[in-house]
């Protein structure tokens, strides 16, 4: 019809961006939260253990390894991703080993500290822990455990601990600590360590004697399970056969603990596949030769900073001294 005018368009529908930040469970029924970022890069940390489980780049490659004999339910602690060691790290007293922080269920922290602005974190989680009337039985000490575990515009992963003294009686607490770090890799054989060449370390291996380092890198071809000492802000791990080098930055953290329990020690450890030494290495960020002592009302602060580079020294596209001192 003459004049007759076409219908308006319709209007398209605005494209829907996914959740930052999801709750849900795992197979196993633990609940846990789910970070995204817009890129694709995701995390997700399970309330039990406050533990991160999983981390992921853009590509959906899993960069955190968790054994395939993994339990998802209490009493035990989940075999990989990130573990937090606290009141203690190894074994001492009447405690736990590692201590009891990685087998409690956490709360999501509804109203946190502030902490520094980072306009480029947008996806970040909150958690708490505080002693429960058992826990005070076996460490008679009242704390709060604050932590933040965050994806970074690049996919870095961050957690931020934040420990405070809430004694009521006027006593300190002293305790040690670490990021129980498991990265997933291609190939133990084909994995080194830059950034601890030097450093003192005490061999677990060998009656906790002390070391010095000698190597240039760390490769490795056996057993390992040393505790280095005064190490530096910044470690890489580079895996030549994925090409991929993780950079791990710490503060507050002075050591370094690394450990991979290889073929032997593999088949003694229940929630751990016989051959997965191969394909997995722990470098964990630590406080362990100087216990961390807290007055009532004293809070400390332990970051860890992981990313994860496309490239390795092997391909000839990374500088090492850019990594490690850039």
């Amino acid at each position: 019809m003459a004049g007759a005018s076409s219908p308006p368009p319709t209007p398209k529908s605005p494209k829907l961006q996914p959740p930052l930040l999801e709750r849900a469970k795992g197979p196993s029924g633990l609940d846990k939260i789910v970070l995204r970022d817009p890129r694709g890069f995701t995390a997700e940390v399970r309330l039990y253990g406050g533990q991160v489980t999983s981390w992921k780049n853009e590509q959906g490659d899993e960069l955190l390894f968790v054994s395939s004999k993994a339990v998802f339910k209490s009493p035990g602690a989940i075999r990989g991703g990130i573990p937090i060691c606290f009141p203690q790290f190894g074994t001492h007293g009447n405690l736990e080993k590692h201590g009891f922080a990685r087998n409690r269920l956490w709360l999501v922290d509804d109203n946190p500290p502030p902490l520094p602005v980072n306009s480029g974190i947008k996806t970040y989680a909150d958690l708490i822990l505080k002693p429960s009337e058992e826990d005070l039985k076996i460490w008679p000490h009242r704390f709060e455990f604050r932590l933040r575990v965050a994806l970074g515009p690049k996919g870095d992963l961050f957690l931020t601990s934040r420990i405070r003294n809430t004694n009521t009686d006027g006593k300190p607490f002293s305790f040690t600590f670490a990021y129980h770090t498991y990265f997933s890799v291609s190939d133990i054989s084909e994995v080194r360590i830059e950034g601890l060449e030097t450093m003192d370390y005490f061999d677990n291996l060998k009656g906790k004697e002390r070391f010095t380092e000698q190597g240039d890198a760390l490769v490795f071809e056996s057993e390992i399970d040393k505790v280095y000492l005064d190490t530096p802000p910044k470690i890489a791990i580079i895996d030549h056969e994925k090409k991929r080098t993780f950079v791990l930055r710490k503060d507050g953290l002075p050591d370094a603990v690394v450990w991979n329990p290889w073929e032997r020690r593999s088949k003694t450890i229940l929630d751990f596949g016989d051959e997965e030494y191969k394909h997995m290495l722990c470098v964990e960020p630590a406080a362990v030769e100087k216990p961390i002592t807290l007055k009532p009302g004293e809070e400390w602060k332990g970051r860890l900073e992981l990313s994860a580079v496309p490239s390795s020294y092997y391909s000839g596209q990374l500088d090492p001294d850019k990594v490690l001192h850039g």
